[in-house]
């Protein structure tokens, strides 16, 4: 089964195991913040290419990663 292109938001949330509400997600498209979204009428969908990036974007990475890749002495 291929990947789809689009996710509604309950997708979304899921795709998240419920880390995300429908209310922070509403909340974030008011503020644009957040991942991108596309609104058509009164239908909101997320590009799965933009929910990656996105959640590329928001990992955190830590001191002891860099000592065990052997970049120890790179600053972030």
């Amino acid at each position: 089964m291929t990947e789809p292109l689009y996710l509604k938001p309950e997708e979304v949330i899921e795709r998240f195991r419920g880390a995300i509400s429908t209310g922070t997600l509403a909340n974030w498209r008011a503020m644009r913040v957040g991942p991108a979204f596309v609104k058509i009428g009164k239908s909101i969908v997320y590009p799965v290419a933009d929910l990656n990036q996105w959640a590329n974007e928001q990992t955190v990475k830590c001191r002891a990663t860099n000592r065990l890749n052997g970049k120890e002495h790179e600053q972030s």
